[in-house]
């Protein structure tokens, strides 16, 4: 990645892992995509390449992500989808033209066409968060269990019982947090 901007934290799943561009939303908060080109670099990364990102549609971006982090983050707790969360992920689907395709290896992917622009690469995360919203596929929304993150994230493991975001981060954090407590409060353990 580009120097000076934080590393962008890549999951298996597009719509959770958009919104994991702002991480440590209950802390110091960490924009990962600042500016029109780091958003280009991270829709590259999950082959939505676009040629172009104006302030603009940055700011939709972020609209967009923080639309999917309120309504999935509802859905994980049971609770009712904002309004304006459903409305601009819906708006956003809709104004996409990108085309889904099929893999040799039988996986979906989606395909840009040439003239794609940032609208087109929205509308495919949007299509992605709506379907793990609506439930769509085999898995849960959940929320990272690091109370300085509480990332919404879609649990696709076999008991559905993870509690981090991701494991090499907040799950790594908390373990060493609690090594440390444990280790501080009897010295002699170490010996």
């Amino acid at each position: 990645m580009r120097a000076g901007f934080p590393d962008f934290r890549l999951g298996n799943v597009l719509a959770t892992s958009f919104t994991g561009t702002l991480s440590e939303r209950h802390g110091d908060s960490v924009e990962r995509i600042p500016t029109p080109q780091r958003l280009i670099d991270w829709l590259a990364v999950y082959g939505l390449a676009v040629d172009s990102c104006t302030t603009a549609q940055l700011g939709l971006a972020r609209e967009l992500r923080e639309s999917i982090h309120a309504a999935a983050t509802a859905a994980a707790i049971q609770d009712t989808l904002p309004a304006s969360a459903v409305r601009v992920i819906n708006e956003c689907s809709a104004q996409g033209r990108a085309a889904a395709i099929l893999t040799p290896e039988g996986k979906r992917r989606w395909r840009l066409s040439s003239a794609s622009c940032v609208e087109d690469a929205l509308s495919v995360i949007a299509a992605d968060a709506i379907s793990i919203i609506a439930g769509e596929r085999d898995g849960k929304l959940a929320l990272c269990a690091s109370p300085t993150c509480q990332a919404a994230f879609f649990d696709t493991s076999q008991s559905r019982t993870r509690k981090w975001c991701d494991m090499n981060t907040c799950g790594n954090r908390q373990k060493k947090a609690r090594f440390h407590a444990n280790h501080g409060k009897n010295p002699r353990s170490a010996e």
